[in-house]
């Protein structure tokens, strides 16, 4: 047994049930994390990163979405084989989540303070004026001014930012082993941004937790991660090291979105597009999910999936391009 492992998914597969058919979001997804490591997972939207993180802590939509295969080991255990019961001791506490739209995951009619305690502890009353001192010093903890005065307020008289921190604080306050990060700088101006992933870094090397950092943006991957995996149609297409998906990609896919990112050294009029866009999860394809916007697509693309095959040992790949198959449909 590997103790130094805190996650491994094994073939992950989460389908949803739709009126045009079963409609695979996640599709055999396989990675793994080290205890305290920090992993990214980049791609566009509807590329089934957050739907992987939702099968990470088992709360899919009932009854659409189902997962149909895989494993999740967590700490070793098998957390699909664990009851609805032994979840709720889980999620929350070994695993935390922050959403992509704070706003959206905080109770509108309930002080912060409140929420927050809620969070550190379940079935306590310490969201009343005379026991704020847990709220008032997490706050504290993650940069919010005034916590005195912000535990009795709601969450509409907050910013963007203050929400996003005090997502945070609820999701850390258990200290979890992992903490999972859907988007967590999505509509937050860059300076804001900046400042919430430094607040991360630092309760990272603080608490000592992993970190799985869902995005679509490579500057927060640079800046957080140490590992990312590229995924494309609920796949994994490509997994490095960061620096080596940003100083040498190998997937036709993660070229393509690296250079549609503005760089301060070239001046472009226009920025790269990647013609078309993702595939419906329900349009049953054949061959390579990503041919259809790839220009070194060849007759071997167009009939079958390649497989994720390993470059070296950090590196893993899912694409034709460089095999034999390849290269022989090339010279025909």
């Amino acid at each position: 047994m590997n103790y130094n492992l805190l996650l491994d998914v094994r073939n992950l597969r989460t389908v949803f049930y739709t009126s045009d058919g079963v409609a695979p979001a996640v599709d055999g997804v396989t990675f793994s994390m080290k205890k305290g490591e920090s992993l990214g997972i980049v791609g566009e939207s509807g590329c089934g990163k957050s739907i992987t993180a939702l099968s990470l802590m088992r709360l899919l939509p009932s009854p659409s979405g189902k997962i149909e295969d895989g494993q999740i080991l967590f700490e070793g255990e098998d957390i699909l084989k664990k009851s609805e019961t032994a979840m709720r001791k889980i999620r929350g506490k070994k695993i935390s989540m922050i959403f992509q739209e704070p706003m959206t995951s905080l109770n509108p009619v309930l002080t912060i303070g409140r929420q927050v305690s809620e969070a550190l502890e379940e079935r306590q009353k310490l969201w009343q004026r005379y026991n704020m001192g847990k709220p008032i010093e997490w706050l504290k903890k993650v940069g919010i001014s005034l916590p005195e005065r912000r535990v009795l307020e709601y969450p509409h008289q907050m910013s963007g930012g203050m929400r996003q921190r005090i997502m945070i604080a609820m999701a850390i306050s258990s200290n979890p082993r992992l903490l999972i990060a859907d988007e967590p700088t999505t509509a937050l101006d860059v300076t804001i941004q900046a400042q919430i992933l430094e607040l991360m870094k630092n309760l990272k090397r603080e608490f000592g937790m992993a970190i799985l950092m869902i995005t679509h943006d490579f500057g927060v991957i640079a800046e957080m991660t140490e590992r990312v995996l590229v995924m494309y149609a609920g796949k994994i297409v490509e997994e490095a090291r960061v620096e080596e998906i940003l100083q040498d990609p190998k997937h036709p896919y993660t070229i393509g979105l690296l250079a549609s990112i503005p760089r301060i050294d070239e001046k472009k009029r226009r920025l790269h597009v990647i013609e078309g866009s993702v595939p419906n999860p329900s349009d049953f394809l054949t061959g390579c999910a990503f041919q259809p916007r790839c220009k070194y697509a060849q007759e071997i693309c167009l009939k079958h999936q390649p497989p994720l095959r390993a470059l070296n040992g950090t590196r893993h790949l899912s694409c034709w391009i460089g095999t034999s198959e390849y290269s022989e449909e090339a010279q025909l």
